[in-house]
């Protein structure tokens, strides 16, 4: 029986999309691995494996063998500190910029300053002045630009070339041939023997300038993760025995009483004991308004206690908190791999070999057609390909849009717990709510009570209350609750009879008081009159319609519902402006689940649905396309498995939450339409992204190869075709960090619509 289990290790060496593939490559052939993906943007790869057959320290040495250094990464670890890194090719970059500086005065001065190489010759000669160029290019090319050969070397020879394998062929070549136009020139056809020593310096000198500013931006694009973990707490105040004691939030135990002062970060999950205060909790839910919190109410670990102070018992420690669970949802989408990075790994897979081919095949045509001097041109021409076709951006393209949006899709309380999610969102055509805790805030609310004439409404909603103070239905609980929130006193009753799904009496204060519906009420001969059309006006807005009666005499007629979410009508609004069909599943019978479509303007209806029945549900709705549900209770698990993307709000059970793709903290429903915005902005960055990868490839390619030049006399210097190479990979990841600003373009009118929505939120009256 396989025994899998998923790790994440941390990959080094990773520099383009050609390295990622032989690193998958690696350790998808490697015994007991069902599947694994390498992301570029975070140096990670994520491996499901049968540990029966493998283990993790094998797996790294797997990746380590294929060139690529690897450790194992824990849950606990922070992001790699790119600090260093960054320090350390800015330097070398330096130091390269300030040797190359003269080779290429040397060499191009007079391109910018006429009579600079007859000066040269006139002082230091032509040959000084090669052999100055020689020295000052070895030291650049064997110093800093040393990496470039002892893993681009090493991976031509395993036949696995990168863009490392691109850089040392192209400078070598350069080198080489200037080396030999420098102290062999007789072994050089007349006229060719001429020296190439700034282009292989500066390619050097823009490739590192191009790392460093990747690495840079690169650094910004893992600003999420950086802001989740510094919300976590270092010490605790917790009470052990007699003792209050100030411990590192590492040895909190669920079950310690944890004491929180005035401005302190919540420590773990838990539930308030005593106290009251307000808690920010805007860096976990995005919403601003703190929260109030008294006995029993829940406290998330990593949110700001405001002026108050309070004493909570921990419920959820270590990995288990909802911040540690945050972060690990974040990482997780982050390492995704989507469907359309597919089509990057197929052509990348053969893209750096058809690239040397491409060079070769360059150099050739233009020594067997060019004009004189042909094995100048031909150098020219072959080395541009090599420099200009290297796949940074390519690899780039796709994981840092992915890093960078989710990051701040989670700065807003929507969370992708699978990568896929992001693109999929995009596919969807209906959108499917599960209506009680979704559409509504799952607890039913007395909305109507219509006295008879002659009842003082006071006196029958607290005889009712009495009655329904010995039932554990949730009507029950909406009126007993209604009477509380007007401050009625609730007699003892006695004699209490339930006749389940009918309605239930007792005695209260030497009255029988019975509460139930019509059919009720005709069971035990009582006229309904004028309440009964009442009633069936209230059915048809949509509330559970009942009745009350005082001494066999019909008293009331009262109508229950759960009350919309005051966000509700703006988001479903906004899935029709997305161009969505939305569909409403519901228990209710049609009548009452129709009224309420009416009044949101939701398209579709399934009513009459028992819990387990949700996923045929579902199959009814797939005609109409892809489809996203959305839920937030036990009974939604399976539904959200089995939809395209299951969405589950935040403010449901974790089975929920483990069974779908998105999360969302807060949940509000218009978080859905978040999800959808920040699913489409940043596919759009993605789609930004490949084009510029791509294009640039395919446009740059031919004109380094030299095909305009019959035409046009168009030849693309070295140099030029390094700036182009990195600034492409510069770009690729400063248009991703443009979702780091991203705002829904939803949220205004969101908000504004909550507050003007026609759909109120029902009180007791």
């Amino acid at each position: 029986m396989p025994q899998n289990q998923t790790i994440q290790l941390q990959v080094s060496g990773l520099s383009c999309a050609s390295c990622v593939g032989r690193a998958e490559r690696a350790l998808q052939s490697a015994p007991g691995v069902v599947t694994a993906t390498v992301n570029l943007a975070t140096e990670t790869a994520t491996v499901d494996f049968d540990k029966s057959l493998t283990s993790a320290e094998k797996l790294a040495d797997v990746v380590s063998d294929a060139g690529y250094p690897a450790v194992l990464k824990t849950p606990e670890a922070a992001p790699v500190d790119k600090s260093a890194e960054i320090t350390r090719l800015g330097r070398v970059t330096l130091v390269a910029a300030v040797l190359t500086l003269p080779v290429f005065l040397l060499e191009m001065g007079s391109h910018f300053i006429p009579g600079v190489h007859d000066l040269i010759a006139d002082t230091i000669g032509t040959r000084n002045s090669q052999i100055l160029q020689f020295v000052l290019t070895t030291i650049i090319l064997f110093g800093p630009g040393l990496q470039f050969y002892t893993k681009g070397i090493p991976a031509l020879l395993r036949r696995a070339p990168d863009m490392n394998s691109l850089v040392a062929i192209g400078t070598l070549a350069a080198y080489g041939f200037s080396v030999v136009a420098t102290f062999a020139p007789d072994l050089l056809p007349a006229g060719t023997a001429n020296v190439y020593f700034e282009a292989a310096a500066v390619i050097v000198v823009l490739i590192l300038l191009g790392r460093y500013l990747e690495a840079r931006a690169k650094g910004r694009t893992g600003d999420a993760i950086r802001k989740l973990i510094k919300l976590r707490s270092g010490v605790a105040r917790v009470e052990r025995g007699d003792e209050t004691l100030d411990l590192p939030i590492e040895e909190i135990a669920v079950g310690d009483v944890i004491q929180v002062r005035p401005g302190e970060r919540i420590a773990v999950d838990g539930v308030v004991l005593s106290g009251t205060s307000f808690v920010n909790e805007s860096m976990i839910t995005g919403e601003s308004i703190p929260v109030a919190k008294e006995a029993d109410a829940a406290v998330i670990g990593g949110t700001i206690n405001g002026t108050g102070a309070f004493r909570f018992r921990a419920t959820r420690v270590g990995a288990d908190t909802m911040l540690a669970r945050i972060i690990g949802m974040v990482e997780q989408a982050q390492a995704a791999k989507l469907p359309i990075q597919g089509l990057v790994d197929r052509i990348t897979a053969w893209f750096v070999p058809a690239v040397m081919i491409g060079a070769a095949v360059t150099m050739l045509a233009w020594l067997v057609f060019g004009p004189e001097p042909a094995l100048s041109h031909a150098l020219v021409a072959g080395v541009s390909v090599l420099i200009i076709a290297c796949p940074c951006a390519m690899g780039l393209a796709t994981p840092t849009s992915i890093m960078v949006g989710t990051g701040r899709a989670a700065e807003m309380g929507v969370f992708f717990r699978k990568g896929d999610a992001l693109q999929l969102l995009q596919e969807v055509d209906v959108v499917a709510l599960d209506k009680t805790g979704t559409l509504t805030r799952g607890q039913p609310a007395l909305t109507d009570l219509v006295t008879a004439e002659g009842q003082d409404r006071n006196r029958v909603l607290g005889l009712i209350a009495a009655v329904e103070a010995l039932s554990e239905h949730p009507i029950a609980e909406a009126i007993t609750r209604a009477a509380d929130e007007a401050r009625l006193p609730i007699a003892e009753a006695g004699d209490f009879q339930s006749l389940t799904g009918l309605g239930a009496q007792a005695r209260v204060d030497g009255h029988l008081v019975q509460i139930g519906s019509d059919a009720f009420m005709s069971r035990n001969d009582i006229d309904l009159g004028e309440l009964a059309e009442t009633g069936s006006a209230l059915a048809r807005t949509g509330r559970t319609a009942l009745y009350a009666a005082i001494d066999g005499t019909i008293a009331a007629a009262i109508g229950v519902a759960d009350p919309i979410k005051p966000t509700t009508p703006a988001a479903i609004k906004a899935f029709h402006d997305m161009g969505l069909r939305v569909a409403m599943i519901s228990g209710d019978n049609p009548a009452t689940a129709e009224a309420i479509a009416d009044e949101l303007g939701i398209d579709t209806v399934v009513a009459g649905v028992l819990p387990d029945g949700k996923v045929a549900a579902l199959e009814q709705l797939r005609g109409d396309g892809k489809l996203a549900f959305v839920g937030d209770g036990i009974n939604d698990a399976p539904a959200l498995a089995s939809a395209d993307v299951g969405i589950a709000v935040g403010s449901g059970t974790d089975i929920a939450i483990e069974a779908a793709d998105v999360v969302l903290i807060s949940g509000d429903l218009t978080g859905v339409a978040h999800a959808f915005d920040i699913s489409s902005q940043t596919m759009r960055n993605i789609r930004q992204n490949l084009f510029w990868a791509f294009g640039y490839n395919v446009l740059l390619i031919p004109v380094a190869a030299g095909v305009f030049y019959p035409l046009f006399g168009w030849m693309l210097s070295p140099v030029l075709a390094a700036a182009a190479m990195a600034m492409s990979s510069v770009f690729v990841v400063t248009n991703a960090l443009r979702l780091r600003h991203a705002k829904p373009a939803r949220f205004a009118a969101l908000s504004k619509g909550a507050a003007t929505s026609r759909v109120s939120d029902p009180a007791p009256t």
